[in-house]
């Protein structure tokens, strides 16, 4: 039975990621040479992407075969299996990150390398395709990062299609990491907690979010956010939808809560300003309507807990 589908931005990856066939390296390597196969280059965490075939039909991934991707690389590029497609493809990402961008020299005229999140905010190219440059995004970047042993800091070596590294000096194995993020909307009847962070653009108000720590659960985490940025209790936690975010690599779990209080005293440091929000003012804001406040757009997970909470109603 098929998932029903998650309305986060980054989610909804079709592909099968064959976790069984990776400790395979003769399988791999005959994936990787397979003239059917498919990889997507990265520059500076950028997947390349071509333009648009015709007005308003939208870009599309540069998926190249191997021969064609090859002379991009290099014998230290970062190279991770994503997965195999519903024909049966294997499809990779790579990292070109050296020397001069390939879009100004074997790529000139074919397209360009393009920040994921702009892609994602324009709705340039379809919700699969985004969900999978996210984790070629994510993956590359984890490697990037962490060429090195944390137990020993001899050079560790990429395993298992790119979702291990393991250190030849002291055999400890490292795994690409997700950090767990809560994020949620504190309600109180028809009214809602939203807050501003000082970076936020100019009149923006979202849900407030903060990082799962060791041995707490997700309950515990928003609990505790709540608390520590708005000085709001909280009960009734309860779970929303998750949406991969790989800024470099998290998982932001959405979440609906109950506040006790209307009171809010804001920390001054995560936030600098929190208020309340009726029902009918969001539900206005989500249509468009100007009242002086705007929320995330639709790519972001505090959009659709807003917007899930506006609907019931």
């Amino acid at each position: 039975m098929a998932l029903e589908p998650n309305p986060n931005i980054f989610a909804n990856n079709p592909l099968d990621r064959v976790s069984d066939k990776r400790t395979d390296d003769e399988w791999l390597k005959g994936k990787m040479e397979d003239p059917e196969s498919r990889y997507v280059p990265f520059y500076k965490l950028m997947p390349f992407v071509l333009p648009e075939a015709a007005p308003s039909e939208g870009k599309d991934i540069a998926w190249m075969p191997p021969e064609m991707v090859k002379p991009l690389m290099n014998p230290a590029s970062t190279t991770v299996l994503l997965g195999i497609n519903k024909r049966g493809r294997a499809l990779f990402a790579t990292d070109v990150t050296f020397g001069e961008n390939p879009e100004n020299g074997p790529l000139k005229g074919m397209g360009e390398f393009e920040d994921l999140r702009g892609l994602a905010m324009k709705g340039e190219i379809t919700s699969g395709e985004l969900a999978i440059m996210a984790q070629g995004k994510s993956m590359i970047d984890w490697h990037l990062r962490h060429g090195y042993c944390s137990a020993c800091g001899h050079p560790s070596r990429m395993a298992e299609a790119g979702y291990k590294r393991v250190c030849p000096e002291c055999g400890a194995e490292h795994f690409p990491r997700t950090d767990p993020v809560a994020i949620m909307l504190a309600t109180r009847g028809d009214m809602a907690l939203l807050g501003r962070q000082p970076m936020f653009p100019k009149g923006m108000f979202s849900s407030l979010a903060g990082f799962i720590e060791p041995g707490e659960s997700i309950e515990e985490a928003v609990a505790r956010e709540m608390m520590e940025e708005a000085g709001v209790a909280v009960h009734n936690v309860r779970y929303h939808s998750t949406q991969p975010w790989p800024y470099p690599s998290q998982l932001m779990i959405g979440c609906h809560c109950e506040a006790e209080t209307e009171e809010i005293t804001v920390d001054g440091v995560e936030l600098d300003e929190a208020r309340w929000f009726s029902r009918d003012d969001l539900r206005a804001v989500l249509a468009g309507e100007d009242k002086g406040f705007w929320v995330p757009p639709p790519f972001a997970i505090a959009h659709q807990l807003i917007k899930s909470w506006v609907a019931e109603g």
